[in-house]
């Protein structure tokens, strides 16, 4: 059969093994939604919502006064019809959280339901991809050693969080530079600097002699004239993470030119807007990184089957699990050293 019987949202918390800094913000736990779909005959899918209020204008007790208005939105629907669900579910406005944990839900009892896995549905293109590990703000010191632990730990890929002093900033990438050369780097503002400060800090690594394969979100959410201006003076690629939430913030990016890369996350735009995206940013020759929020292992699966399935990211920015205190691991997906594979 494959309809839709019920649907069922849990709130689970987790602790940071150490708090997590970014620009403006430090986070010692987090709250997400793991949502339950269940189907009549007995078959269940599993997503999980990661709320951000800062980004998307989430929280956590309007998120779990959804349920009932979802249950009514699908309930009755069949999962083998999924995209009809997506837009349903497209519906969920101001809740894209909710809106990707549920429709990876669906698709998730569906893959359970014919025995194929969700990156297979979604086309199956790798069974292997490399996740970065994030160096959080702190001192020059902590930075440096958590560098050399992710070094060790085997990972190639560091991204490193700046945005909240400058010159402090450029001093300590100079230094986690001096522990890891070898690595790439990704270097995410979270929408920290000026535009000129942005432009100040890529200049003044690149006289250093080092390379940054991506340069986040250096300027505010909506100073989309402000992206523009750094992508257009800076040595390195350029990304939107907090300015391209949805499909339609990505086509405007697009449109003037203000990027190189997108940031798709899943807690940002659902799976439904995420694949259109993916088709977008192809098409104008842009490229792509796969990101998160404060997913637990059961989050970073739906986006680690996206990755996957689709094969349309250059970096996968997908290190959550490995910075929260689970009590067991969710993922339908196995984790070695750096890798995460199926």
């Amino acid at each position: 059969m494959g309809k839709i019987k019920s649907v069922k949202f849990k709130l689970n918390r987790f602790e940071y093994v150490k708090p997590f800094h970014i620009t403006n913000n430090v986070s010692y736990n987090t709250e997400n939604i793991e949502v339950i779909v269940e189907l009549d005959n007995g078959v269940v899918g599993y997503g999980e919502a990661s709320p951000s209020f800062r980004v998307n204008g989430e929280k956590v007790p309007a998120l779990l006064g959804l349920e009932q208005i979802v249950n009514e939105m699908i309930v009755g629907m069949d999962v083998r019809n999924y995209r009809q669900i997506f837009d349903v579910t497209d519906k969920l406005f101001g809740a894209p959280s909710i809106k990707a944990a549920v429709q990876y839900a669906v698709l998730d009892a569906f893959s359970e339901e014919i025995g194929v896995p969700v990156y297979q549905i979604l086309g199956g293109a790798k069974t292997k991809i490399e996740t970065d590990y994030t160096i959080s703000i702190g001192t020059i010191e902590e930075r440096v050693e958590d560098a050399r632990k992710i070094v060790e730990r085997g990972h190639s890929v560091i991204k490193i969080k700046v945005g909240e002093n400058l010159e402090e900033d450029i001093q300590a990438m100079m230094a986690i530079y001096e522990v890891s050369k070898g690595c790439k780097y990704i270097v995410d503002a979270n929408t920290g600097y000026t535009p000129k400060q942005a432009v100040k800090f890529v200049t003044e690594i690149y006289r250093a002699g080092i390379d940054i394969h991506v340069f986040e979100q250096p300027v505010a959410m909506n100073d989309v004239e402000g992206l523009k201006y750094v992508r257009w003076n800076s040595p390195f690629p350029v990304a939107a993470d907090e300015s391209a939430r949805t499909k339609y913030d990505v086509m405007r990016l697009i449109k003037e030119e203000a990027v190189d890369y997108i940031n798709i996350k899943l807690m940002k735009s659902g799976i439904s807007d995420a694949l259109a995206i993916v088709e977008m940013v192809k098409a104008a020759n842009l490229r792509l990184m796969i990101g998160c929020m404060a997913e637990s292992s059961l989050g970073v699966n739906q986006s680690v089957h996206f990755a996957l399935g689709t094969g349309a990211f250059d970096f996968h920015d997908l290190d959550s699990p490995l910075m929260l205190k689970e009590p067991e691991f969710r993922g339908k997906y196995k984790v070695e050293g750096s890798y995460y594979f199926v």
